[in-house]
């Protein structure tokens, strides 16, 4: 019973994107002996999965919304993770930039927190990162999977982007290492954009980019 009153204060909280509320539920919660893992696994992403549901009919107008949602789910996370008794397995981790040539950050932070409060590592390069960033820092920090957005169609497209890196990952003989995930507008608009850029696949939002970067990284360890 205490688990469904958090569940649904919390949720409240983080559809107001009030974050203060929100750890005011959070707090409240553990003082009354919810565990941290519980919060974690039965709070933050059941509600972040709601949430994503419930403004996925126009995502584009709730842009804001969703990108408090996700750095309150990301804080929350954090704190949480610190307090667990034994350490969390993560999921994998994950490179993450947008496309070179491309300095828009407002997507690749909302995937960023979704992603961290989905307990997946995320390496966050920033913008206009290069191919060869790309596929060294995965190499450097043993990572599974190279997340790209993008938010312009010409920088999807670009030969310095997604392809660039393709094609790196030819040459060294990583494709079977290293996956790639993109993301962004030009993505949503073509669902069939990934393919030609060359990439093993796309997500429209950070909760389906868990679950994709998921389904790769067990594709891989088969």
């Amino acid at each position: 019973m205490i688990l469904e009153k958090v569940i649904a204060a919390y949720s409240e909280a983080v559809f107001d994107t009030d974050r203060d509320k929100a750890f005011e539920v959070i707090h409240e919660a553990i003082a009354q002996g919810v565990t941290p893992e519980d919060i974690v696994f039965k709070v933050v992403i059941p509600s972040m999965e709601q949430m994503i549901k419930a403004i996925s009919e126009d995502f584009d107008a709730n842009l804001a919304q969703h990108f408090m949602a996700s750095q309150i789910a990301s804080q929350v996370t954090d704190e949480m993770v610190a307090q667990f008794q034994t350490s969390p397995e993560t999921i994998g981790r994950v490179v993450i930039g947008t496309s070179h040539g491309d300095m828009h950050t407002l997507g690749k932070r909302i995937v960023s927190g979704c992603l961290r409060s989905l307990m997946i590592d995320v390496i966050d390069l920033g913008v206009n990162v290069s191919a060869e960033r790309f596929v060294d820092t995965a190499l450097e920090q043993d990572a599974g999977i190279i997340a790209i957005s993008s938010m312009m169609v010409h920088t999807a497209r670009s030969e310095y982007s997604c392809l660039a890196v393709r094609e790196l990952l030819k040459q060294r003989r990583l494709e079977d290492r290293i996956k790639i995930i993109v993301g962004g507008a030009p993505y949503t608009w073509d669902r069939e954009l990934y393919k030609v850029v060359q990439a093993d696949a796309w997500a429209s939002d950070g909760i389906s980019a868990g679950k994709v970067i998921k389904d790769l990284i067990m594709e891989m360890h088969k």
